[in-house]
């Protein structure tokens, strides 16, 4: 087993931020090689070895790495040093339904999984304060990231100003088909549609575009999920220097990161993270 292999955010000095690869761990088949999410049927011995191995590259105890059981919904979780002392059970029951977490603890590295969904890590420098959101479509849908950095603004007096954002891995916009119906939920939320979505002949079976058929092919819509977030994270107040959008489209590049569009659901999760020094 070699150690994990991250892709790291430059984002201060103050911080570690990264998306792990598929790379270095002990998980197999669509899981290998690096996974460290419970909820996928990776086996929990190979979770445990990734876990460990995670955090000794981190130089903390595997009690300091925290992520939730997300369901695509709009919770935001605050992991203060209270948590740290409570039972395994507690500690679940914290993080079940969440889809966002922040803190202001030091050695504490808090994350989100994603597998074509979006990952967003926030940066207070001025409350030494941070935040990792699990952005699927559902939760762009209801803006998730805005109400986190509400969130911290209620916890810490965060001001989005001074933020400095990270939108990791996820699907690109070519890769994300959609139906109607999602297009119209994007729609009724109010984005400005000729911002976020395009019209691309279908994909085929194979991933590529689908064949003509009698000199037409079926349309679909396409969502951008990357500038939806980053859209949503200037609404809030982020100055559009501040934030890094990764770039990196999960679904095209499989080989290296999960994609579940790709591999399926039975399969393993990036964990994209954040911990104050």
């Amino acid at each position: 087993m070699t150690d994990p292999v991250l892709t790291y955010y430059d984002i201060s000095p103050q911080v570690v931020a990264f998306s792990t690869t598929r790379r270095g761990g002990c998980s197999v088949g669509n899981y290998g090689e690096f996974n460290v999410n419970y909820y996928c049927g990776d086996k929990p011995s190979h979770i445990a070895a990734n876990r460990l191995a995670l955090c000794r590259l981190l130089q903390i105890s595997d009690d300091r790495l925290v992520y939730p059981h997300q369901v695509h919904g709009t919770e935001v979780r605050r992991i203060g040093k209270d948590f740290l002392r409570l039972g395994d059970e507690e500690k679940a029951q914290l993080l079940e339904g969440v889809d966002a977490v922040m803190t202001d603890v030091r050695q504490l590295c808090i994350g989100v999984s994603t597998a074509d969904c979006i990952p967003i890590l926030l940066y207070d420098e001025d409350h030494q304060a941070v935040c990792a959101i699990h952005a699927g479509w559902r939760g762009t849908v209801a803006r998730i990231a805005m109400k986190a950095i509400e969130t911290m603004s209620r916890a810490y007096g965060t001001d989005a100003a001074h933020l400095k954002a990270i939108v990791g891995p996820g699907i690109s916009l070519d890769g994300f088909e959609v139906g109607d119906e999602v297009y119209e939920q994007f729609a009724a939320a109010g984005f400005t549609m000729e911002k976020i979505a395009r019209r691309y002949p279908a994909l085929a079976a194979n991933h590529q575009p689908a064949a003509l058929n009698s000199g037409h092919a079926a349309q679909k819509w396409h969502i951008d999920l990357w500038a939806c977030n980053r859209l949503q994270l200037e609404e809030a107040g982020i100055s559009s220097e501040n934030i890094q959008v990764a770039g990196i489209c999960t679904y095209q590049h499989s080989d290296e990161f999960f994609s579940a569009r790709r591999l399926g659901i039975d399969s393993g999760r990036i964990l994209t993270a954040i911990l104050l020094r």
